[in-house]
């Protein structure tokens, strides 16, 4: 199975990419073909909702998103590895997103696994409820089959988080995959 990851942190030596990094492992190790995609090095526009691509087509905005366009079509599951900024995920990995608005005809097609990897300071579940809502409600519009989400509580640091048992379960995660 192909699979790419998304992430959205700026700190490539923080939280989010080592718990991405350990799934990655275990994903790999589980004979699987994995890619990562940094958000935050990318210059992708926002979708204006023009809907010029009536979503299956050329978007308005011609940027870097048609290459990342390419990787996500040729995969077979997306992950989607993000901090949380204010109750969400962040505004890089949401950009990139909502520009599925050009292919979510052939997104919903493809019937794509994903999963959620997401850190927050914070050790309370309440920080989580709004970017697991909207997640939910991505895997049901577009037709993903989710695999799970680990949610790192109390992740404020990758010391923090290497110590935890989210870098055990994002491996497991990434490990117990099947085709």
């Amino acid at each position: 199975m192909k699979i790419i990851v998304l992430t959205g942190s700026y700190n490539q030596k923080g939280s989010t990419n080592l718990l991405a990094d350990y799934f990655m492992r275990g994903a790999r190790e589980a004979g699987h073909v994995v890619g990562m995609i940094d958000t935050t090095r990318l210059a992708v526009r926002p979708c204006v909702g023009c809907l010029r691509c009536g979503y299956n087509g050329q978007c308005a905005s011609n940027d870097e998103m048609e290459k990342v366009k390419g990787h996500i079509l040729s995969a077979d599951m997306i992950v989607f590895a993000t901090p949380i900024y204010y109750y969400g995920m962040t505004a890089q990995l949401k950009t990139v997103l909502d520009r599925f608005c050009s292919f979510t005809t052939p997104l919903q097609k493809k019937s794509m696994k994903s999963a959620l990897i997401a850190v927050a300071w914070n050790p309370e579940d309440r920080g989580f409820e709004p970017l697991v809502s909207q997640y939910r409600a991505i895997v049901q519009y577009m037709h993903f089959t989710d695999k799970g989400m680990i949610l790192g509580r109390g992740c404020g640091t990758p010391d923090m988080t290497a110590k935890s048992q989210y870098v055990r379960d994002a491996y497991n995660l990434g490990r117990s995959l099947t085709n």
